[in-house]
């Protein structure tokens, strides 16, 4: 069985939609565009969203990678 690993996970996410949750409990979903070791991401078309409703459109966004506590396929 191949193993893998958390930033090869991240690679397969690439240009795909995904949920970043943050330790201050706000949700962002948006296209995934890059990433980096400190796991430092940027997103697309990114959208805060809260109670699983639109609150507002952010458009690109960097987020530090160690405000994130997940991010998952939207």
């Amino acid at each position: 069985m191949e193993q893998s690993r958390p930033l090869d996970t991240l690679n397969r996410a690439r240009d795909k939609r995904v949920i970043v949750e943050l330790k201050n409990h706000t949700r962002l979903v948006g296209k995934l565009k890059a990433f980096d070791i400190h796991i430092n991401v940027v997103l697309e078309e990114a959208e805060e969203m809260v109670d699983g409703s639109l609150k507002r459109k952010l458009g690109l966004v960097f987020i530090r990678g160690d405000t994130i506590i997940l991010i998952s396929p939207a």
